[in-house]
């Protein structure tokens, strides 16, 4: 198979999509990869690293997208990438469709067989190639929220950890899972006090019994929240439902009960958010406030530490992209219930219910093309 891994181009992004490890694993499978030049570079990897691997490098996107059978990405085709997929053409990246209804349509017209990370789903509920990006994620948002607590960044001006004879910051996280248990790990060994909330009871006995002293558990309804909020000083939004819109659990009138310079970071921005207030930043504009509350809701927030997330997703991704190169992606997703999860729009239909929800659109079953 003709791969090709093009340059990111949304802000800020320097994550790449395939390692030169992962290039020569595929090359030696009898696969052509083409990489497009320095699309590494903002991850720590040289051209000469991928020609070393076997890769065949190109000037530009418009070369990769044209070369290649399958496409692997980073993050879902931005605007000006539209044009330049083609029809029948695999692109195995993040999508987030629910979230974007214009990539939705664009990729729809396109006739694309359009494979999420993000719904890759094994036959225990887990998410495989979203996980790692989510332990990444999780751990920054402690890292990023901590920081914007300070006064000179808008916020309370406290440290999360405290010191002997002041109590530490308050953090609360809406969610127990992938995300929400990064960020209680990180938080709780800064020396915060924090407490996650989910619905999942079963959930919240594991992890009361894994994690340490300073972290806690609440069962998650809108009552307990808006009475937490008051006194929290970073709240994480942590929520994940897989391919379709977060739900708002952090609603717009609970921002006038909040402390001034409270923070929020909401990890689930790529789903929509879990807090209504929250609208997608960059890494270069990250933050806004409103009722002199921070919102943080950068929407590619691994893209901040590109080398350890670019490792950790190939790691993640690699052998689907291998089984997809050797087999094709139609008898891998025949073969694979995981992969065949990750189907979301194939030509010019919708097959996956999520996104089919989200925008009230067609929904055809993914069986009609296997």
């Amino acid at each position: 198979m003709i791969i090709g891994v093009p340059k990111e181009i949304k802000n800020n992004e320097n994550r790449v999509a395939l390692t030169p490890a992962g290039t020569q694993e595929l090359v030696k499978r009898g696969h052509t990869v083409y990489v497009e030049n320095s699309a590494g570079a903002g991850s720590g990897f040289a051209d000469e690293d991928y020609v070393k691997a076997g890769a065949k490098m190109l000037k530009t996107a418009g070369e990769i997208f044209s070369a290649a059978e399958m496409i692997i990405k980073v993050k879902e085709p931005i605007e000006q990438e539209y044009k330049l997929i083609k029809k029948d053409q695999l692109v195995f990246t993040y999508f987030h469709f629910a979230s974007h209804e214009p990539l939705t349509k664009a990729m729809i017209s396109s006739g694309a067989v359009c494979l999420a990370y993000e719904t890759v789903e094994r036959i225990d509920g887990s998410l495989p190639l979203l996980i790692p990006m989510s332990e990444v994620a999780g751990r920054m948002s402690i890292q990023e929220g901590a920081k914007y607590l300070e006064k000179p960044l808008k916020g309370r001006g406290i440290l999360l950890g405290g010191v002997p004879g002041v109590k530490p910051a308050k953090v609360l996280i809406l969610g127990g899972g992938v995300v929400g248990t990064n960020a209680a790990k990180i938080a709780a060994g800064m020396g915060a006090d924090v407490t996650i909330a989910d619905v999942n009871l079963n959930r919240l006995r594991y992890l009361d019994d894994v994690m340490p002293k300073n972290v806690h558990t609440v069962v998650s309804n809108e009552y307990t929240i808006r009475e937490m909020v008051q006194d929290h000083d970073l709240i994480v939004g942590a929520v994940l439902i897989p391919g379709a819109k977060a739900p708002k659990l952090v609603t717009r009138d609970m921002l006038k009960t909040m402390r001034p310079g409270t923070v929020l970071v909401d990890v689930a921005v790529d789903q929509g958010g879990c807090i209504e207030t929250c609208t997608p930043t960059t890494h270069e504009n990250p933050t806004f406030i409103i009722d002199d509350v921070v919102h943080y809701c950068v929407a590619n927030m691994p893209g901040a530490v590109p080398y350890t997330s670019t490792l950790a997703l190939t790691n993640a991704t690699l052998p689907y992209a291998i089984r997809l190169a050797n087999q094709g992606w139609q008898k891998a997703c025949q073969e694979s219930t995981e992969l065949r999860t990750g189907l979301n729009v194939m030509f010019g239909e919708v097959v996956y219910k999520g996104v089919a929800d989200a925008f009230n659109l067609p929904y055809t079953d993914v069986k009609k093309f296997l």
